[in-house]
Order: structure tokens, then sequence, then C-alpha cells
């Protein structure tokens, strides 16, 4: 036999076994899409959307004492920095397209982390009053993101 025809033949046997394979798992288990939209699988990040070096060590300092304090914290959240030359890097991080905390960084860079520290503190007070208002302020015309 000729190696073409040796290696069609293992091409259609590999082919031929994926399928009873597949058809096979197909058959045997759950489905990967459960079809709700909650299951999100990238619960709790901090997403980093910082620019300098000031952003960037705000960000590590925030994130750090999140995840000490709320391990388990589901929430996802993301330090946003949009540097100036006025006023030095503008910080805001943001919860379900929410502004949950707003700074001002001067260009001293020991200033980010003691900043990041009241940072932490503010975020969560804010997020519990915006899990409240989501838990008792229902409006059949609003949706959640709009309230």
């Amino acid at each position: 036999m000729s190696p073409a025809g040796l290696a069609l033949r293992v091409m259609i046997l590999g082919t031929l076994g994926l399928t009873t394979f597949a058809q096979a798992q197909d058959q045997n288990s759950n489905p990967l899409d459960s079809g709700r939209i909650s299951n999100d699988p990238l619960r709790g990040l901090i997403v980093n959307r910082t620019i300098t070096v000031i952003g960037w060590d705000f960000y590590k300092s925030f994130s750090e004492i999140w995840q000490a304090l709320y391990p388990d914290s589901t929430d996802t959240l993301s330090v946003v920095e949009r540097p100036t030359a006025q006023f030095g890097s503008e910080i805001w991080i943001t919860y379900q397209n929410q502004n949950v905390f707003h700074t001002f960084l001067s260009p001293a860079r020991s200033r980010a982390q003691d900043e990041s520290k009241k940072a932490v503190e503010i975020v969560h007070n804010n997020l519990l009053n915006i899990e409240i208002q989501q838990k008792y302020l229902q409006d059949a015309d609003l949706g959640k993101e709009e309230m």
C-alpha cells in the first residue's frame, strides 16, 4: 500500500472515530450551555485599564487589598485611568457601568497606595448601596442597568 493510501485511511478512520466519540459524548453528558445568562464564568475580576506607572501602582495596591479583605467577592470591577497634564491622573472604578469611586492622583507615587486603601472602603460601601437599591427598588418600566 502506498504512503498516500495509508494516510488517507488514517484520516478516514480518525474522522469516523471523532464523529462516534462526539456523538457518544453528546448523549452521555449534559449540554454545556444551560441557557441562563446569569452564569458568568468571569465573576470577581478586577480589570486593569490603567496607563501610567501611577495608575498601575494604584491598581496593584487596590486589587491586593480588595482580594485580601473580600476573597469571595463575585463583583467585577474596572479600574480606569485617564492621565491629564493639569491634574495628574484621573482614576475611577466602575461596577455595572456605574462609577463607584473617582479621584485625581498627583504624580507622587507614594500617594497611590494611600488612595487605594481609601478606595477599597468607599467602593465596598457603594457596592452595598447598589445591592440594596437593586433589591428593594423595582420598577417594571426600568431594567436593572437603568436604576
